[in-house]
């Protein structure tokens, strides 16, 4: 298990607002109003000093909602806190933008504060598709925010895409996917649409305005993994390419892999801060109020805006580790769980990875466990057969 008397490592902040709410985003966010973001740029201040004490982040991520909402003195608001509280010098300090509020002086200063990877949330190349998904940018905001990032020293950026979205035939995935691998990011992320209670998308997909077509979704999916390798990216999680083929100590991860997702993925510490936020520390998972009116106020009265806690027990925590783990193309080496979770794998998961391995989805070797191509397509089902 992790040193809890070790600082926790990796930090995650969410930003609450957007322009406006996508039509398939079903994440707590809300329409951005100057007041409140002021009022939560002080709380996030607050719960910050709260936590520094525990900190020593080599990972850093702001995500959302949109981070780069923020106005630059917002950002110089939160920036010089974390100076002043010493938890600035991350390897990887990461901030999700939308290309449509990407500009040169503030891309500037988040530099000077040490960000160094920046994750762009471009989803679509098509016109009609970011009208259809209800995003508030253009097609040449994207190209335009990507020449700004870069010349403001950006060597670091991700360009999330997603696909299956309704009406996106498997032409417009393609020219979607050559024109960004012609931008030569350096980490690509892609996810299909998902369909979630509470979201436009679903009710207008219940509504029967569209169905979904999951043979053309596994084909783009297939489409995907095919472009990206053969464009120099690595595979090293279902959803996430890194473009460095080089391998770090972990020898499975490529260089410019996402270090803070790793950390989620191999079952590490972290805190969570900002409405709705997850934290996991020294064995107890946290979760902030999802709204924040109320996140602003218990900070204003001097607590943290915690909603909820649990300690899990150590089995079942080790159970979604391995669920989690399996996420990755290498999946889990035996020696790295049982020194991660003091269990073993093949003891008390061994039913399940047998049971994988039959159906195809699964490959089982002497030192480690990893999801088939097959498999990875259907992780969430394979996942669910570790939980306890």
């Amino acid at each position: 298990m992790p040193e809890w008397s070790s600082p926790v490592a990796s930090l995650y902040v969410h930003v609450p607002f957007c322009a406006q709410k996508c039509e398939y985003c079903a994440f707590y966010s809300e329409a951005s109003s100057g007041e409140l973001i002021n009022r939560y740029t002080a709380a996030l201040v607050r719960e910050l000093e709260m936590v520094a004490h525990e900190l020593k982040p080599r990972t850093i991520f702001f995500g959302g909602g949109t981070p780069s909402i923020l106005n630059l003195r917002q950002w110089e608001t939160i920036l010089q806190a974390m100076a002043r509280l010493d938890l600035l010098g991350a390897g990887e300090f990461t901030i999700e933008s939308n290309p449509a509020t990407v500009s040169t002086d503030k891309s500037k200063l988040l530099r000077d504060y040490g960000v160094n990877r920046i994750s762009m949330g471009v989803q679509s190349l098509d016109e009609q598709l970011l009208d259809r998904l209800g995003r508030v940018h253009s097609r040449e905001m994207v190209f335009k925010s990507f020449d700004i990032l870069r010349r403001a020293g950006f060597d670091n950026i991700n360009l999330d895409l997603m696909f299956a979205i309704p009406t996106q035939t498997m032409e417009i995935w393609r020219a979607t996917l050559n024109e960004v691998m012609a931008m030569q990011s350096e980490h690509l992320s892609s996810y299909e649409v998902i369909y979630e209670d509470d979201t436009p998308l679903f009710q207008q997909l219940q509504a029967g305005e569209f169905s979904v077509d999951e043979e053309l979704a596994c084909a783009m999916f297939d489409e995907l993994t095919f472009t990206a390798s053969n464009a120099g990216f690595h595979q090293y999680e279902i959803a996430n390419f890194a473009r460095d083929s080089r391998a770090d100590v972990q020898s499975t991860v490529p260089l410019k892999a996402c270090k803070h997702n790793v950390n989620y993925w191999r079952g590490g510490q972290f805190h969570g801060l900002g409405p709705s936020a997850t934290g996991y520390v020294r064995g107890v998972r946290t979760k902030n109020w999802a709204n924040t009116q109320l996140y602003c106020e218990q900070l204003e009265k001097g607590k943290r805006a915690i909603e909820s806690s649990e300690e899990l027990s150590p089995l079942r925590r080790a159970g979604e580790i391995a669920a989690f783990g399996l996420r990755m193309n290498s999946g889990w080496a035996f020696a790295d769980f049982l020194q991660t979770t003091r269990y073993d794998l093949r003891r008390e998961w061994g039913g399940e990875m047998a049971q994988l391995a039959e159906r195809g989805w699964g490959k089982l070797s002497d030192d480690r466990f990893q999801l088939t191509r097959a498999g990875l397509r259907f992780a969430d089902a394979a996942a669910e057969m570790f939980l306890r």
